[in-house]
């Protein structure tokens, strides 16, 4: 079956992944863990978080070989119910603008349509995103394992994983069973463009400033109120005004105010940091703890309080040592008749969790584009030029 043949199946699933209740197991994990299973994987389980796991063995003779991980995850960036996602496909599309209910795919917006032309297109109808993050990835990584089965591709030990909580904000990767998993190193299929490769993400962290004020009578209040909005608004202002997310792209960080609230008794400014240079980074959060020192200085100690919550870093600390794996995607993706295109990620990525934890793990693109929004689209040739770049991995990985 063609990737993108799974693809139309697996996107009409339910994306739900985390209830107040805790874990909701999505319908697609029982149904990944049925077709992997008639696929003829061994040590196939799906968890109690959702996660469905499988292993291909080594061929008769590679058994030596390194084995090599692939993992994608199930839920989405919008929760929908079984069915709700309701996929379009054009045919032999031509590069132009795409009308959907209510809405337009707009060559203005997306300037790369232009380079997809000819090719059969998939979006959804409009109403709901696609899914292409990332169910693309999950089938694509299916379809490889049933290539590299059917082919009798030479292959090391070939381990699957698909998770369920990483749009979610959730935990993340905090129960994968990696010693079960088992892989000398890994790859996400979980990027953007066919033929992308990313093992750079943002060192990343989650700042809250609370600010508490002085209420009375503005009437009466000379030299005594101290507003917390006000105090807030000044925070603000000590910031780097070009260090914002309009402002920056490649390598540079910035400060991203996500959510404000207040009055005069209180005040919450929350902001995400971020920087692909450690030093930067550091050098970032030293800013907001001189901010929160010059205004308790101005407004007296404890006006201002300042959080700071870790919460991911710069994987490419960890694949710089083993940096093969990097060279080997590379080459894999130019066997696929393709030229890598590497760039930072400007986000962060479930293989930064895992390359921290111990399983160096690249990022690879899945023919996807404008993710997180029903402007979301993707192509049948495009997923199996990932698909490709899969097999290749696996043929160099048995290679050596």
């Amino acid at each position: 079956m063609k990737a993108a043949e799974r693809f139309l199946r697996y996107v009409r699933y339910a994306s739900l992944s985390k209830t107040e209740a805790g874990v909701s197991p999505l319908s697609i994990a029982a149904a990944l863990e049925e077709e992997l299973r008639a696929l003829g994987l061994s040590d196939v389980r799906r968890d109690g978080n959702a996660y469905v796991y499988g292993v291909l063995p080594a061929a008769p003779g590679y058994e030596s070989r390194p084995s090599v991980g692939f993992l994608a995850h199930t839920d989405t960036a919008d929760e929908h119910p079984d069915g709700a996602v309701q996929p379009v496909v054009h045919p032999d599309y031509d590069g132009g603008d795409v009308g959907l209910t209510g809405r337009t795919i707009r060559n203005a917006d997306f300037p790369h349509l232009a380079s997809l032309a000819g090719r059969t297109l998939i979006t959804s109808d409009g109403t709901t995103l696609l899914g292409a993050d990332n169910r693309a990835g999950v089938a694509e990584i299916v379809s490889m394992l049933e290539q590299v089965m059917a082919e009798n591709i030479p292959h090391g030990r070939i381990a699957v994983c698909f998770t369920s909580d990483e749009e979610r904000g959730s935990a993340g990767l905090d129960g994968i069973d990696l010693a079960a998993f088992g892989c000398d190193y890994a790859y996400t299929v979980d990027g953007g463009a066919e033929g992308e490769l990313e093992y750079e993400n943002f060192n990343a962290a989650g700042a809250e400033l609370r600010i508490r004020g002085f209420s009375v009578h503005p009437g009466s209040s000379k030299d005594t109120m101290i507003n917390a909005c006000l105090v807030a608004m000044e925070a603000n202002a000590m910031l780097p005004s070009g260090d914002t997310p309009r402002d920056t792209e490649g390598y540079e960080g910035f400060f991203h105010l996500c959510e404000m609230e207040g009055s005069v008794d209180e005040a919450r400014l929350s902001y995400i940091v971020r920087d692909h240079d450690a030093a930067r980074f550091e050098g970032r959060l030293d800013t907001l703890r001189h901010i929160e020192k010059v205004l308790n200085e101005r407004w007296g100690e404890g006006t201002v309080t300042l959080e700071i919550t870790q919460q991911y870093r710069n994987m490419a600390e960890k694949i710089r040592p083993c940096f093969h794996i990097v060279e080997l995607a590379e080459a894999a993706i130019r066997d696929a008749g393709l030229e890598p295109v590497i760039r930072p990620i400007r986000g962060g990525t479930d293989g930064a969790k895992l390359s921290y934890m111990g399983l160096p793990c690249p990022n690879l693109g899945t023919g996807g584009y404008a993710y997180h929004g029903p402007y979301e689209h993707c192509t049948a040739e495009g997923m199996e030029l990932a698909q490709k770049v899969l097999v290749n991995i696996v043929r160099r990985t048995a290679q050596g």
